[in-house]
């Protein structure tokens, strides 16, 4: 297991503003919000993210999330929320154990920037599903 900031908030080393707890999970306010009741559910249970996270434990982890997000949307009043979780340095992933983040929108305030995408080549999309098809058949 890594010693990250969310082990020693499990362990209560830290503080936080927790929102729910089980066995299992917990959740708490993120201290750096994208908006306010930013909401961040962590297994109690250490996995660095989605690659490792063991299919029992991420069930866990997505049923409290479900749980939550319209309490979340409620509370703030929302229009919207967002549901992420980012992986790994590249996917912007800071704290290297899983985390989901549910954040709170509201019309006229985009809280994510989305990149408008590109289109793929004539015939790129395909090659790309072909590929995802074999390595998911491995």
């Amino acid at each position: 297991m890594e010693e990250t900031i969310f082990s020693k908030i499990i362990k209560r080393e830290i503080p936080a503003d927790i929102v729910y707890e089980d066995n299992d999970v917990l959740a708490f306010l993120d201290i750096k919000p994208v908006s306010k009741g930013h909401t961040l559910v962590i297994p109690k249970k250490w996995s660095r993210n989605i690659l490792d996270i063991d299919s029992e434990t991420w069930g866990k982890v997505m049923e409290v999330t479900r749980k939550l997000a319209p309490a979340i949307k409620e509370a703030t009043k929302a229009d919207g929320l967002n549901i992420i979780m980012n992986i790994e340095p590249a996917g912007n992933q800071a704290v290297f154990h899983s985390h989901i983040h549910i954040f709170p929108s509201h019309d006229g305030k985009k809280t994510i920037a989305w990149p408008e995408g590109t289109p793929y080549e004539e015939g790129e999309a395909t090659a790309v599903a072909e590929t995802l098809r074999n390595t998911l058949d491995r």
